[in-house]
């Protein structure tokens, strides 16, 4: 397999694990990059849920990277197939860098269906079971610009056993051998043969000294075929479980790979406590090259982030404004770290009156707590905008907020939107939660060049984790 173009270039490193920098190289060119702590976008079959393409790119500073889930594309192979040019052409997607996962973070994955040979995905037609070669066909026929090798996951349940996730480990690493296999194959050079050529090649008799005329066999050119995988990067899978020594042997045996990434699998919401995930992914990153980024599944929610983050993670995934959209919320924690409040962006907070404090600690309630593990149930990150006591409420969602929606639209308008059953509500919701997670990375991003991470830390999570109403 040839060198990788990834690299990831860091340009500070906070207690010795949280990293700032640039994923460089991306792309089949090598030209696109994407700025670190950062988030994929998150996609159905190409598409950002809610948001048609031209309503997307009025978004500002969007990931240079989009996800798309096999989950979701295994049963239209044929049809992708019979196209020849890529998922990316097909759906429409052009200045962006293809990322292929194996799952939708998004959605519930049954166990109980990985064999040594196969792994199951689910799609709206139900399950597929895939084995190597199919995986690998599938990657051919995406043809995205990096991608997650096939992996044994079903071990992030705290209840398997330690044989069960030994044997995770060593089915994900035959995996990672295979797919490296076959892509080496794909990726090695063909000469293309030139028909009706018949070159002439000049022979010297032994015993006579005369240049004789022969024909050869036609020859093959220098041109060269395209490759169904050339410049298609591969990260390899870090599994384990909730076992510690597994763990690191997952991660020392897939950094030994010639891999571009690591994907740290099994470690999502729900599958274990913040502590015991912050000791597993610690752990792990001691184990993993500095160059090569870290890109964690399944994990969203603000408080995890920054907790992972201070672990050594890189990568998310941005399933989580989606999660929040079909809540019928809105995301609203604040990560304001700037002092002077015009040049961030977001107005002030102000001290709550006293009726408002009854109606916050009533949110709150109703919202959930930190200790949420259930990926559907709200947090307290967002409000409820279907509350009935929305619906006299016209301030926008977030005073400060420079998305479309809090620009033009009030709260009273969304839970109007909401009630009716609108389609327009998911749409203005999931602007405006799309825009405050980007937002978010880009404060985390900050906080981490100027040492402010305590600080983030606090405004995000001081009160709980929730933000502050204000009066107006």
């Amino acid at each position: 397999m040839a060198g990788t173009r990834m690299k990831l270039e860091l340009s500070h490193v906070v207690q010795g694990r949280s990293r700032l920098g640039v994923l460089k190289g991306l792309g089949k060119t090598g030209q696109h990059s994407l700025e670190v702590p950062g988030c994929l976008l998150y996609t159905h079959f190409g598409s950002v849920p809610h948001l048609t393409q031209d309503t997307l790119h009025y978004l500002n500073k969007l990931p240079s990277v989009t996800q798309v889930t096999l989950s979701n594309i295994a049963e239209h192979q044929d049809v992708l197939e019979e196209f020849k040019r890529g998922f990316r052409k097909f759906a429409g997607l052009h200045d962006t860098v293809l990322y292929c996962s194996l799952h939708d973070p998004a959605a519930a994955c049954p166990t109980g269906y990985t064999t040594n040979k196969t792994v199951s995905v689910w799609g709206s037609g139900g399950r597929l079971e895939l084995t190597v070669a199919k995986f690998m066909a599938l990657q051919k026929t995406v043809q995205p610009d990096f991608y997650q090798s096939m992996a044994d996951g079903e071990t992030w349940q705290t209840n398997a056993s330690r044989k069960r996730v030994r044997k995770s480990v060593d089915r994900t690493l035959a995996h990672l051998d295979e797919c490296l296999l076959v892509q080496q194959k794909s990726q090695q050079p063909q000469a293309v043969a030139q028909p009706g050529k018949t070159p002439k090649i000049d022979c010297m008799a032994a015993n006579q000294m005369f240049l004789c005329t022969m024909q050869a066999p036609p020859a093959q050119s220098t041109d060269r075929a395209p490759q169904e995988l050339d410049g298609v990067e591969m990260f390899g899978v870090v599994e384990g479980g909730d076992i510690l020594e597994e763990r690191i042997r997952s991660a020392r045996e897939t950094a030994k790979r010639p891999v571009a990434g690591f994907c740290l699998d099994g470690l999502q919401t729900g599958s274990m406590d913040q502590a015991l995930r912050t000791q597993m992914i610690t752990a792990v990153a001691k184990e993993l090259p500095e160059e090569k980024p870290r890109l964690l599944q399944g994990v969203g929610r603000p408080d995890e982030v920054l907790a992972c983050v201070e672990a050594g993670v890189d990568l998310f995934e941005s399933f989580f404004p989606f999660q929040v959209t079909e809540r019928g919320c809105a995301l609203c924690f604040r990560f304001d770290i700037s002092p002077d409040p015009e040049r961030a962006g977001r107005a002030p907070p102000t001290v709550l009156g006293p009726n408002e404090e009854e109606h916050a600690a009533g949110e709150t309630q109703q919202n959930g707590d930190l200790d949420c593990d259930d990926q559907t149930q709200m947090t307290c990150f967002e409000m409820n905008l279907k509350d009935k006591r929305f619906q006299d409420d016209f301030r926008p969602l977030m005073e400060g907020c420079g998305c479309y929606c809090c620009k033009n639209h009030q709260r009273a308008y969304l839970h109007h939107l909401l009630v009716t059953n609108e389609l327009l509500a998911g749409v203005l919701l999931m602007i405006h939660n799309t825009s405050h997670y980007q937002s978010f990375f880009g404060a985390l991003r900050e906080a981490l060049a100027n040492d402010k991470l305590d600080l983030l830390k606090k405004r995000v999570l001081g009160d709980g984790g929730r933000p502050t109403e204000r009066r107006e």
